[in-house]
């Protein structure tokens, strides 16, 4: 291992309060190839244990790092090349500790156009500025008299002492521990401070919160960082910053004194003094403080950024965890009204089976022959479960579904509303065009429907997961990093569960660990050509499918009913060994071995532990043993909304309801009663105590029971509280402003304006498949186990006493920034 690698790796290590050996095994294990999953689960003895979390963190700390050195090294050759690397220079930049430091370090030396202090060192004016700098007794205007060199650009003495000054002030600018100690300082007492753009005002109403508005640096919520930045980038704000108020006159600014102590500069009435302090003034507010600015606004940016796709990805992984209604032959409908109800049939396994379209709403009204449709696709397919879409007509829709359980009580029929979130975005897809060639696209959100009840994450996959809508500001960050941040959460969800070999779909096999897009296609038209898979081994068959990928891939693929019931199961055939041994020893067989808890857990780990798989690993097989092959996620249930509660004014302040969180956000969260429009749970009523965090009480698709605080017709706002036994308590003051709640498009949306001007939150799930409505009304809420789809509209005003000055100021400012 190279100094540089072990540097690497002690700083990680020191960083996840890790041991060095542990961090080296996973950085050797990821160069190798293997990926977060199955380091994770698999090679526990390396790693003495690091869990997914951990080595995620490691993955993106590595890669951080490991640029860092890439810089570093450049720079170093570059100022070696220049003839201008000392001893001194080459430790401090060996010993930085950021990218931030390598460049406040390289500021000197980086190659940059001409500047007025190049020119005037060209001029020869450095050494009046070497002079008025070490010995402040010389008077300016005097000791600037012999440079006069009208030759050489230096008319006057005026013109001598500006180049002079300008050398002061390039060297001042580009001193690395000044700009250090500034950059801390700006960071603890600095400001954003924001203006509206001249003859902006209207055009920008919705900004106007921010039009004179200064919020601290230090604790500046991500959410109304990326509405400052969202703001500047639709040219309706400046934005500044400030540091600490103006000083009076005669007294220095804080950072201008900074720069005068550091260059030993002080006033003691020497001739130079107030020359050389003006200088100070003049370097703080025409270099330092601008560089300063653009450094701490990306940094500021950067923060919000990293906290709002976390955000996104805590709530995609809990929409894609959701328990899944299981194999059952469903019935998908995607509700319409002019254009018509969308059905399709899948069976078990999720195979397509049968579609049409029916017309039960306006203008056709088409309610018997309807019911009979469902009907009598129902019989005919033994459907067990109906999905309803939660979009336009989803409620009226759910009613055509009860009718026909009421009439047809015999085919036992199980309604449930589920988010319909970026089923347009999968059905005019590349990979639905492959799955369904002759299948009108309209018809393909219906299948996808009636698949996201069955296995959510399996139908999930197929879409891109910035379109299932359950982000903050999503199109406001970076897209790079976004997209790193959910496919990492994709690929833990999909490992963590496990894939049905033979009947995944190409897109979810893509998905398991070291398996690409090639070679999940090739183990699909393996199958296609061959069958089912009976073992793991013949993997090894599927062409481009080699050594190294089943590797990373056998264990977290599951074969049902094949040669052994092991391939059913999470034990890597790696480890089947460890099995043979224990089934050896104990002198029982697998069939009987396998789901003995009590046995099971008789058994010492260490007795059948070896050099290769140790402790860990058997007792993960152990565990595994007692349910071979378990889903993680948690049971299938339901939200039971209330009947006649289906629209916004049978709501009543008091009433408890059932319902579904469709999304959390960094203020409180949105939970769906069945009406259309999701309600706002404000992170003070969340719990009867004090929350952080909301993702600590609530996750998206959790069912939860929330009492109706208030409801504004008017704006279609919805305030809601967890805290069912006590009285609401009333935020004093201003508390805590949620512009999170600002309204925005929803993803998939065709006139998608970046989340500033539709009917929801930005902060909230977007439906995703009918942006608005493709027959002229508003969409629905959602409904879903899964979570996801509509959130509560924010639209400004008062809002009553609730929840006071707090969230009648979060629904104002939702309003302006809309």
């Amino acid at each position: 291992m190279t100094d540089t690698a072990r540097r690497i790796v002690g700083l990680i290590a020191t960083e996840l309060s890790a041991r060095p050996e542990q961090v080296a095994a996973a950085v050797a294990l990821l160069d190798e190839g293997s990926t977060v999953p199955f380091i994770a689960r698999y090679r526990k003895e390396a790693t003495g244990g690091l869990d997914d979390t951990q080595l995620r963190t490691l993955d993106e700390r590595l890669r951080y790092l490991r640029e860092m050195e890439e810089r570093r090294a450049a720079i170093l050759k570059s100022i070696e090349e220049q003839g201008k690397l000392t001893p001194e220079l080459q430790t401090q930049i060996a010993t930085a500790d950021t990218k931030t430091r390598l460049e406040d370090l390289y500021l000197p030396y980086k190659p940059k156009r001409r500047t007025k202090a190049m020119i005037a060192r060209e001029a020869g004016l450095e050494p009046l500025a070497d002079l008025l700098l070490n010995d402040p007794t010389h008077d300016p205007e005097t000791s600037a008299a012999p440079y006069v060199d009208a030759e050489k650009g230096v008319a006057d003495t005026k013109a001598a002492q500006d180049g002079a000054r300008a050398i002061l002030v390039e060297r001042m600018g580009e001193n690395a521990e000044l700009l250090g100690f500034l950059r801390g300082y700006c960071q603890e007492h600095g400001r954003i401070v924001s203006t509206v753009v001249e003859g902006k005002a209207e055009e920008g109403a919705k900004f106007s919160d921010y039009f004179d508005k200064a919020e601290p640096l230090a604790n500046l919520p991500s959410h109304r960082a990326l509405a400052l930045f969202r703001g500047r980038a639709g040219g309706i704000l400046d934005l500044a910053m400030k540091v600490g108020e103006d000083p009076a006159p005669g007294q220095q600014h804080p950072c201008e004194a900074a720069i005068a102590n550091r260059f030993g500069i002080q006033d003691r009435g020497r001739p130079a003094d107030r020359w050389l302090l003006d200088t100070c003034r003049w370097a703080w507010r025409t270099k330092i403080a601008l560089h300063l600015e653009l450094d701490l606004m990306g940094t500021v940016r950067d923060r919000a950024e990293d906290e709002a796709i976390a955000v996104f990805g805590r709530n995609l992984k809990g929409l894609l965890l959701a328990p899944p209604a299981g194999q059952r032959a469903t019935l998908g409908l995607d509700p319409g009204i002019r254009t018509g109800v969308k059905v399709a049939v899948v069976d078990a396994t999720g195979k397509l089976l049968e579609t049409t379209t029916i017309y039960p709403h306006e203008p056709r009204r088409d309610w018997v022959g309807s019911v009979a449709t469902l009907a009598a696709l129902a019989g005919r397919h033994n459907v067990g479960l109906i999905a309803i879409g939660n979009g336009t007509a989803s409620r009226e829709t759910d009613k055509l579904a009860a009718d026909v359980m009421a009439q047809f009580p015999q085919l036992k029929l199980t309604k449930i509303m589920v988010s319909e979130a970026g089923a347009s975005v999968y059905s005019a897809s590349e990979v639905a065009a492959k799955e369904f060639p002759n299948l009108d696209v309209s018809l393909r959100g219906a299948v996808s429907i009636a698949r996201r009840l069955q296995d959510p994450l399996a139908e999930l996959v197929k879409i891109d997961p910035k379109s299932i809508g359950v982000g903050q500001y999503q199109h406001d960050v970076s897209p790079t990093k976004l997209a790193r941040t959910l496919d990492a959460v994709v690929e833990d969800c999909v490992n963590g569960v496990g894939v049905d070999l033979n009947t995944a779909s190409v897109p979810l096999l893509a998905r398991v660990s070291g398996l690409s897009d090639s070679i999940a296609r090739n183990i699909v038209d393996y199958r296609d050509a061959h069958g089912a898979f009976r073992n793991r081994r013949q993997l090894l068959d599927v062409s481009r499918l080699g050594p190294k990928a089943f590797e990373q891939a056998a264990g977290f693929l599951r074969i049902r009913d094949g040669d052994t019931a092991l391939d059913g199961s999470a034990v890597h055939p790696e480890s089947y060994t460890v099995v043979e041994r224990i089934l050896a020893k104990t002198g029982r067989t697998l069939a009987t071995l396998i789901g003995d808890v009590p046995f099971l857990r008789s058994l010492d780990p260490a007795d059948y532990a070896d050099d290769r798989f140790g402790i860990p690993t058997v007792e993960d097989i152990l565990k595994e043993l007692e349910k071979p092959g378990r889903d993680p996620r948690p049971e299938f249930k339901t939200a039971a909304f209330k009947d006649g509660v289906e629209e916004l004014k049978d709501l009543q302040p008091g009433m408890v309801l059932e319902g579904v969180v469709t999304n959390v956000t960094a203020f409180g969260a949105f939970v769906d009663v069945g009406v259309h429009q999701d309600g706002l749970v404000h992170i003070s009523q969340l719990a009867g105590k004090f929350v952080k965090d909301p993702h600590a009480v609530v996750t998206a698709g959790d069912i939860v029971k929330v009492k109706v605080l208030e409801v504004d017709l008017k704006r279609r706002r919805v305030a809601l509280t967890m805290r069912l036994e006590e009285q609401a308590a009333r935020p004093a003051g201003n508390g805590p402003r949620q512009e999170d709640a600002r309204p925005g498009n929803r993803p998939g949306n065709r006139n998608d304006n970046r989340g500033l001007s539709g009917s929801r939150p930005q902060g909230a799930p977007g439906n995703g498949y009918k942006g608005g409505d493709r027959d002229g009304k508003p969409g629905g809420g959602p409904r879903p186990h899964q979570g996801g789809g509509k959130a509560q509209e924010s639209r400004g005003g008062s809002f009553g006493n609730a929840f006071g000055g707090a969230l009648a100021d979060a629904f104002a400012r939702a309003r302006k920034d809309k």
